[in-house]
């Protein structure tokens, strides 16, 4: 009898053994399914937190007041622009900040600020003018669309600005007013002295009674700004301030993608030192000096592409060197690539049709790379 009852005291231990093991083991899977529950869920909220994209060009919104629902509301305006993430994750983080009391108003909000800067601003309130214009001038435009973009955002014409452009004793005050504008840039070739120094970026400005003269003051004394740090490596340069803005402005529109500035420029540069390349042979400069802005619908010509007279085509043989001016408004990137670019001895270069570039040290080489970029059909030039 007592062997029995110690073999019945051995089965329940087992059984208790067991039912511990078991309630461990769901203990740990509810633990678990907790750690990443609560880590998705995390996850997910900061990754809506975040900024939309990494572009900058500024958006007026207008946050009306007196609307039931208010954050709700404002997170659909702000969604609907495509300033925010999410809707929810808005309205979750506004409560959690405390920061509920959002401010009607005329603002202006890019996608790269992300919902804490915009719910910081929105709750701040604005100061902006009503009457306040932004204008985005965009690296790689020339004069024509400077001026177009004017006439578009403000009350000034097209032809008003054509027309201060070409305005010679205007030209030459501004000529004594910036270290980096030369008598370079009245040369009787040149189509608009100002070309290449205007500098691209978003601008804000009173309102649309503001003169052509003041944008343009706006965009030199920012072209100094950017200019100035770089002051030593041009004063150092074999090449001139108008030179080098020249050939950057050149670079800026022959890379398909802006990490290979450094690479393009350093192709240029060594045609220029060698005396087998004389010419620098950019279709960009080609097009620009026969005005053509749409290079995908209105090709160059025969006649054209061997238009000798025109001092920007540097397909021809007898323009030799660096173009006799820029051919738009190029980024400080592509200024920086002129002045340090990345050595090497290639002197031609070809981009697919995803914008990978090919590097060649010479003509043979090259034409086998455009031919094998045919016969894969990526080839898009």
């Amino acid at each position: 009898m007592k062997t029995r009852k110690k073999k019945k005291r051995t089965s329940s231990n087992n059984n208790l053994v067991g039912e511990k093991k078991r309630f461990k083991n769901v203990l740990l899977a509810l633990i678990v399914m907790c750690f990443f529950g609560v880590l998705s869920i995390v996850t997910f909220y900061f990754i809506n937190m975040r900024k939309v994209s990494n572009d900058s060009t500024p958006k007026d919104i207008v946050i009306e007041s007196g609307v039931n629902g208010y954050v709700g509301n404002i997170a659909k305006t702000l969604k609907k622009e495509k300033l925010i993430r999410n809707i929810t994750m808005f309205k979750i983080y506004a409560r959690l900040s405390g920061k509920t009391n959002l401010k009607a108003g005329s603002y202006q909000l890019s996608e790269n600020m992300g919902v804490k800067k915009i719910i910081d601003i929105l709750s701040e309130g604005t100061k902006r003018n009503p009457n306040e214009i932004s204008i985005t001038f965009k690296e790689g435009n020339n004069v024509r669309k400077f001026a177009l973009n004017v006439s578009e955002k403000t009350n000034n014409s097209y032809e008003d600005v054509m027309n201060i452009m070409n305005d010679n004793d205007y030209i030459d005050s501004l000529i004594e007013k910036y270290w980096f504008l030369s008598n370079d840039i009245k040369n009787k070739d040149i189509f608009y002295p100002l070309e290449g120094y205007l500098y691209p970026d978003t601008y804000a400005f009173n309102n649309k009674e503001v003169s052509v003269k003041d944008i343009i003051t706006k965009l030199l004394d920012e072209m100094d700004n950017k200019l100035s740090k770089y002051k030593d490596d041009i004063n150092n340069s074999e090449y001139s301030i108008h030179e080098i803005i020249s050939l950057a402005s050149v670079v800026e529109l022959e890379v398909a993608n802006p990490d290979d500035r450094k690479d393009v420029a350093e192709v240029f540069l060594n045609r220029l030192d060698s005396k087998s390349y004389p010419t620098l042979g950019s279709d960009a400069s080609s097009y620009y000096g026969a005005k053509i802005d749409d290079w995908k619908n209105n090709p160059l010509t025969y006649k054209e592409l061997n238009d000798c007279t025109n001092k920007y085509n540097t397909r021809c043989s007898s323009n030799i060197g660096i173009p006799v001016g820029p051919i738009c408004n190029p980024s400080i990137e592509s200024i920086e690539a002129v002045l340090h670019p990345n050595e090497h001895s290639y002197y031609y270069f070809v981009n697919d049709c995803e914008g990978k570039l090919y590097l060649s040290e010479n003509e043979t080489v090259h034409n086998n790379t455009i031919n094998k970029l045919k016969r894969e059909k990526n080839w898009c030039a």
